[in-house]
């Protein structure tokens, strides 16, 4: 399986979206949508990585499917409010950088 840039997932969920899921939900939907995806990576991870039991019906927990949920949804959000990622991911990264640069290596609780 080929990987893909931000911007061609960004494009390849819209043609998705017009092409088989006929069109967007309204962004209020998808923020309904996203909690309820984050709340399953939430569900998963308390499973399999923490201390709750599994229940008899939860046969397929899949963590890496929940997560492409959470990206799915936060790619449609981008794509509906004309936010370019690759640059938001960048300008994000440079702003931690420049707040955060000796924080972290400072900081004698991560040692």
């Amino acid at each position: 399986m080929k990987s893909m840039t931000i911007q061609e997932t960004q494009n390849q969920i819209d043609h998705w979206i017009k092409n088989t899921g006929i069109r967007y939900f309204d962004i209020m939907t998808n923020m309904a949508i996203l909690s309820e995806e984050v709340g399953e990576v939430a569900r998963v991870i308390a499973r399999q990585y923490g201390e709750q039991s599994v229940k008899e019906n939860e046969n397929n927990l899949n963590l890496a499917d929940e997560l492409a949920d959470v990206l799915f949804v936060v790619f449609c959000i981008a794509n509906q409010c004309n936010i370019n990622l690759s640059e938001a991911i960048q300008n994000n990264l440079k702003k931690k950088t420049q707040r955060d640069a000796g924080r972290h290596k400072n900081n004698p609780k991560l040692y």
